[in-house]
């Protein structure tokens, strides 16, 4: 006797999961994209602010090498300016030449707004505002002239 039609053993369909693969390619690659920025703009976040404090720390030794307070002044800032200058849409630079005298020392600021679209690499509007301070001594055993 033979099974009416319709009824006998079920037989799983194949191709239920046709198109899975697209799907997940769709939701994969814009993830990975996002992530590849997101890595990019870290790395180069850390990159500025890395030269931040090294143009602090040379513009600290540049003022500490002067002989006088004002030319302390010139000096961090001309440092600062020649290692941050083009990286920098506006850079200040503070001279605190308080203690600036034979052993003392003399403590110079940075604050250098960097504008987003160069950071990640895509045209996003703001920018960011690294900021680094280094202090540097002053020779107690200089001359003074």
């Amino acid at each position: 006797m033979t099974a009416p039609a319709g009824t006998g053993p079920r037989r799983p369909h194949r191709g239920d999961d046709r198109g899975s693969v697209a799907v997940e390619l769709a939701l994969g690659v814009p993830l990975l994209v996002l992530f590849l920025f997101l890595l990019i703009g870290a790395f180069n976040v850390g990159r500025a602010n890395i030269d931040v404090n090294a143009a602090a720390g040379a513009a600290s030794r540049a003022a500490s090498l002067a002989r006088t307070s004002a030319a302390a002044t010139a000096a961090a800032t001309d440092s600062a300016t020649a290692n941050l200058g083009a990286d920098c849409a506006r850079l200040s630079v503070s001279v605190n030449t308080s203690n600036y005298r034979r052993g003392g020392a003399v403590t110079v600021s940075l604050a250098c707004t960097v504008p987003t679209r160069g950071l990640i690499r895509v045209g996003l509007p703001g920018s960011l505002t690294i900021t680094a301070s280094s202090t540097s001594p002053i020779d107690r055993y200089r001359a003074d002239t």
